[in-house]
């Protein structure tokens, strides 16, 4: 009888098992092949090789590399477009990316994927961190001023002011202190009122400002250093951090005729990259890392406390039943992506200026040097530029870089657009 019994009983638990495993294992391969589809599978990136030339490189990822890197690829181009004076490139560049900054309004399929638990954030169209779409906006707006709109030049400060603050919350406001100086200045010049942005831009900047001066017919724009790093830290990947880029140019100086003029940093874009309104911000993909941790630790409990109920005949099938629930939450766990999105504009400047100039009409050779922090002159970034100065046009605009060409070709005179 007891023989029966034993028998009856393994024979039940046999059956148990069975239906277990007939039912388990099946859903977990579902499951898991469900996951894979719902994260993308992946797909293979044209190889496309590399010249060593910028512009050539970033035209031809543009062109044949994944859609999702368009913007950031126009970015990094224009940039170095400008730093060639190939300004009508350059303009080409910021004009179709800031065309495509509108579609952050209306996330694409790939931006709303990215936000599940199973996508990558690397995943998603490229739009930059609110620093870089300020920079977009920014370069713009140099190459409308450049081309003798700096009403149109104004509007692009404005709109990079945008990208810098919380127009929804009001939570924080734009501090760059360039865009506020620069957006008076045009209104100044405009025979407008700018001694809001004056006092704005004033507030908030470390260095002395220039009154507006009527009679300044020179604005040449000046970056350097090297800009900020991207990478991923935390347990899953999932925080997004900043280091300063590796460049020891930390001022500028100008010379031009007998005159010198030291040229500080205005503004700080590795501040800007890890501050929102002067804020410390914690860059954190904090829902799919707390669920990626979440499910992981409670697969774990299940899977241990399964495994113990199971090897108990009185608990069995519980205990089989908790197993299997651990093991699709260790799955679930180990399918969520929190991993930061670290694709970055890597050709940015660290720092912004710009000098204010009254010069007569004509031809002028300037000479911008690029010192350390103890200032010394780094010999070999020094730039030798000659500018003409329009008569006819109220603003003759320029910019130079650190990274610029040595031998930078003039650009051609435009008349005034605005006269």
């Amino acid at each position: 009888m007891n023989h029966q019994l034993q028998q009856s009983n393994f024979s039940a638990r046999k059956s148990v098992w069975n239906c277990f495993t007939a039912s388990f294992f099946p859903t977990v391969f579902l499951f898991v092949a469900l996951l894979l589809v719902a994260g993308g599978c992946a797909t293979s990136q044209p190889h496309i090789p590399l010249t060593g030339d910028p512009i050539v490189d970033g035209q031809a990822y543009i062109a044949q590399g994944p859609k999702k890197d368009r913007v950031l690829w126009e970015y990094r181009t224009g940039l170095a477009a400008m730093r060639r004076s190939e300004f009508g490139l350059a303009t080409e560049m910021f004009e179709d990316a800031i065309l495509s900054l509108g579609a952050m309004m209306e996330p694409d399929a790939a931006t709303k994927k990215s936000r599940g638990y199973f996508n990558e954030e690397a995943k998603k169209t490229f739009y930059g961190e609110p620093y870089e779409r300020v920079m977009a906006w920014f370069y713009r707006g140099v190459l409308y001023w450049m081309d003798g709109e700096p009403d149109n030049a104004r509007a692009c400060f404005r709109s990079a002011q945008f990208q810098d603050s919380d127009a929804e919350n009001d939570e924080f406001k734009s501090d760059y202190v360039i865009l506020d100086y620069l957006e008076g200045f045009v209104t100044t010049q405009l025979s407008g009122d700018g001694s809001d942005a004056y006092k704005r831009a004033e507030a908030l900047s470390k260095v002395t400002l220039p009154p507006y001066n009527p009679k300044v017919n020179v604005v040449l724009f000046i970056d350097f250093g090297a800009g900020p790093v991207k990478y991923a830290a935390g347990e899953y990947g999932e925080e997004l951090r900043f280091r300063p880029g590796a460049s020891p140019v930390k001022s500028a100086r100008l010379r031009f005729g007998r005159q010198d003029l030291s040229i500080a940093p205005t503004d700080d874009l590795f501040f800007q990259a890890t501050t929102r309104g002067g804020r410390v911000m914690d860059h954190v993909l904090g829902n799919k890392a707390v669920f990626k941790k979440t499910t992981d630790t409670v697969g774990n409990v299940a899977v241990i406390t399964g495994a113990v109920l199971a090897s108990n005949e009185d608990t069995q099938t519980a205990g089989l039943a908790l197993l299997a629930a651990g093991v699709i939450s260790k799955i679930i766990s180990a399918a969520t992506r929190p991993n930061a999105d670290v694709r970055t504009w890597q050709n940015l400047p660290q720092y912004l200026s710009f000098a204010m100039l009254t010069l007569p009409a004509g031809e002028h050779d300037l000479t911008i040097e690029f010192l350390t922090g103890q200032g010394t002159i780094i010999p070999q970034l020094t730039k030798n530029m000659t500018i003409y100065v329009n008569p006819d046009r109220r603003d003759n605009v320029y910019y130079i870089s650190d990274q610029s060409v040595a031998s930078q070709p003039t650009p051609v005179p435009q008349p005034d657009k605005t006269t």
